[in-house]
């Protein structure tokens, strides 16, 4: 069994992004066959990426590739095996694309067509299609424009979807061509690979790209991708144990502002205790005047009509002030 590995950022590049005609008609059978529409011709624009494969250190944007009639693709080869993210992170690399088109001085109509193109290996979509394609529509599918006009899509790749056990002549070219992806590594030890490369011209094409590189360059790219990755790892689990602490941090702000909350709230119940304690001594201080009020009026010969009329209090309640 082989080094060979297509499921590979770097050798993704390679194979497909060189700047040589068989890279080039390997690339244009990739997007005939995926986007469902003749290719006559592409440029790579970002072919100084994959010159030198042991130097290449971005796998985001994988390959930027330009029709005749200037539609661009992005075309991603997506392995991480996750699903997090994944949908928020194509829509960002298709809103990269298409805002990066120069507009001034031009009518909005001018606008190209910007495709991101995105190959996974998990499960990602709810259905049964190995290949999906979407575009602006409202939650009841109706387009936002024109189908024709429409000039951003997603189209997915769900390599994870494909039935691997599948007679080959039941193989559909897209089937064919992920099978490949899939299982490059064993050669012709696979006996589908081996069919496909003895009578499928597009699988030929992809074999004699393959084998442009050793044994020991698969080696290095698949040792190079690997320490990338790790690399990427690290820097996700640093930014993950940073928001933690961030979170942690602004966690123990909170709950210092919420004690210092707690603290005032306090003090105010503490002081509204005082004041209300002070209001009942004033209330108690003033019936106990108006009790000795009342007891020397009686005593000195005034009438409990008269003490009623002159302190405000009915009969009753002086009666009660006078025997207590």
């Amino acid at each position: 069994m082989r080094s060979a590995n297509l499921l590979n950022d770097f050798a993704f590049k390679y194979v497909f992004g060189e700047d040589c005609k068989e890279a080039n008609d390997a690339l244009k059978s990739l997007l005939t066959v995926f986007l469902e529409r003749k290719v006559h011709h592409v440029v790579v624009k970002n072919s100084e990426m994959v010159k030198d494969f042991s130097k290449m250190k971005n796998p985001r944007l994988d390959l930027l590739v330009e029709f005749d009639d200037r539609t661009m693709v992005d075309l991603e080869m997506q392995l991480r095996q996750t699903q997090d993210h994944l949908p928020i992170r194509f829509s960002y690399y298709l809103a990269r694309l298409h805002g990066s088109q120069e507009l001034e001085g031009k009518y909005y109509g001018e606008l190209k067509e910007t495709i991101v193109l995105v190959f996974f290996n998990v499960n990602l979509i709810d259905n049964n299609r190995m290949c999906n394609t979407f575009t602006l529509k409202n939650e009841d599918g109706l387009s936002f424009v024109k189908e024709t006009e429409d000039r951003m899509k997603i189209r997915t790749v769900e390599m994870a979807k494909l039935d691997v056990n599948k007679p080959l002549e039941e193989m559909n070219e897209q089937e064919k061509m992920i099978y490949y992806f899939l299982n490059c590594h064993k050669g012709i030890e696979d006996s589908k690979i081996k069919v496909m490369i003895e009578s499928d011209g597009v699988i030929q094409m992809l074999e004699k790209r393959v084998e442009t590189i050793s044994d020991d360059g698969w080696k290095k790219i698949i040792a190079d991708f690997q320490k990338l990755h790790e690399n990427e790892e690290r820097m996700e689990r640093q930014l993950e144990l940073e928001e933690a602490h961030k979170a942690q941090e602004e966690a123990k702000k909170a709950l210092q502002e919420a004690n210092k909350l707690n603290q005032e709230a306090d003090k105010k119940v503490e002081e509204a205790e005082k004041k209300s304690e002070e209001a009942d001594k004033k209330v108690e201080e003033a019936n106990k005047q108006v009790k000795q009020m009342v007891r020397k009026m009686y005593k000195d010969g005034f009438s409990i009509d008269q003490i009623s009329e002159y302190c405000s209090l009915n009969v009753d309640e002086i009666q009660v002030l006078i025997k207590s």
